[in-house]
């Protein structure tokens, strides 16, 4: 038996040399174990962890509940394909779905296998429904890495780089952001001038939007806004779709973020923290769209696996019975506090923003980011980056103890305080 070396010198030797470079790493570290709001590295160091996979574990690692159920999965199945064989976690993870998306008419539920998949799917029933082809998307989008994905984003570097032609009649509104200068008003404006001078609004087939951007830097569209984009929507017979894949599942206080605003969009699509950890994605909507593709048009290898079904009904129950909403109301005016006050004592911090504990600070420079990250690091936080690489998010699990959020928001404070002041040795 060969003994295979996991120490981190020798793991970053086959990270250079056998990984393809595309795959960015934000933090130089390899996990061994992680727990709750923990990570362990490989040369024992603890961190806490304030990036959960991107959004993916609202629930912190290896939730309970989620590892008993995929445990007992395991003892009955991992795979069929549901296209061949159907098995009961997918539709009752549906039946689910169904009832907990905005809306009190009929819905049904398409399971994929990733964030993008429910993007691109989701055009893909607009278009069967519609008849239509034309997509509306918004500037500092992100909608995925696939190829009409990527269409929809609205940030090139580093997603798009030198990945093109993609593919057309994706069109990008300003997303409403006051502090850029754009207001609801003047985005909603934006909207209708598009159908003057770019598209017939008699050929959009969907108006896809992120409530609260994600990679774009945490920043949530007003109310009036998406009230507006309903009014439009349904005045164009235009499907209406709400890209909860970062802002879903409790991040911002309720269940999805569009909830906030009282809009009802026509499809909710979901992934990241659906499941836990385990890949899995979806597109809820109202059924007579979602029925538009005929039979064989949806569906995917690996879509709605058992295991990764098993992990999301697991997560259903933990807000259903553990108070996951109100935890992450509390973690959010907290954190918020805490980040306003940091904001008062360093300029560099420019703007404090997002909702529930969905939060994130704006810093004068990409460069002050990423001190504050590396400061943080260094101090057992891990901490992640977005918009134009200036903008610090935060994703602590919504099941954080409360001493594992004030040990958390102490090390940024002190990382800041290293990171902005010149003086300081970080």
């Amino acid at each position: 038996m060969i003994l295979e070396r996991n120490d981190s010198e020798h793991l970053r030797g086959l990270q250079r040399s056998e990984v393809a470079r595309g795959v960015g790493v934000t933090h130089d570290l390899f996990v061994e174990r992680a727990e709750g709001s923990r990570v362990w590295d490989t040369d024992g160091r603890a961190y806490l962890d304030f990036v959960g996979g991107i959004g993916v574990l609202n629930l912190g690692h290896r939730h309970p509940r989620i590892t008993a159920a995929v445990a007992a999965q395991l003892e009955r199945l991992t795979h069929t394909c549901f296209q061949v064989a159907m098995y009961d976690g997918y539709v009752r993870l549906a039946e689910r779905l169904n009832r907990l998306t905005p809306g009190d008419f009929k819905k049904k539920t398409l399971l994929v296998t990733t964030g993008a998949e429910a993007v691109e799917n989701a055009v893909k029933i607009a278009r069967a429904a519609t008849g239509r082809s034309a997509v509306i998307t918004f500037t500092r989008g992100y909608h995925g890495r696939t190829f009409f994905a990527l269409a929809m984003t609205a940030k090139t570097n580093p997603y798009k780089q030198n990945f093109g032609p993609f593919p057309g009649d994706v069109y990008h509104a300003p997303y409403p952001y006051e502090f850029a200068g754009w207001s609801a008003g003047a985005a909603l404006a934006a909207v209708e001038a598009l159908f003057e001078t770019d598209v017939a609004a008699d050929r959009v087939a969907a108006i896809v939007i992120e409530p609260v951007l994600g990679e774009g830097g945490f920043v949530p569209a007003p109310a009036e806004f998406l009230r507006g984009l309903r009014r439009i929507a349904d005045r164009h017979g235009i499907v209406l779709g709400s890209d909860e894949i970062q802002s879903g599942f409790g991040r911002t206080g309720t269940m999805f973020a569009i909830e906030q605003a009282g809009v009802v969009p026509d499809l909710v699509l979901v992934a990241k923290s659906l499941a836990g950890g385990l890949p899995l994605a979806g597109v809820i909507g109202r059924a007579d769209i979602m029925d538009a593709p005929l039979p064989g048009g949806l569906g995917g290898t690996f879509a709605g696996n058992p295991l990764a079904c098993a992990a999301a009904l697991a997560t259903l129950d933990a807000f259903e019975f553990d108070g996951i909403l109100e935890n992450a109301q509390r973690i959010g005016i907290r954190t918020r506090a805490a980040l306003v006050a940091l904001a008062r004592r360093h300029a560099e911090i420019v703007d404090v923003r997002g909702i529930g504990a969905m939060l994130a600070i704006e810093l004068g420079s990409a460069a002050d980011a990423q001190r504050i990250l590396e400061a943080a690091r260094a101090r057992g936080l891990l901490l992640l980056k977005a918009g134009a690489g200036n903008v610090i998010r935060l994703l602590m699990p919504l099941t954080i103890s409360a001493e594992d959020l004030e040990f958390g928001l102490d090390i940024l404070a002190q990382s800041c305080a290293a990171a902005l002041t010149p003086a300081a040795v970080v």
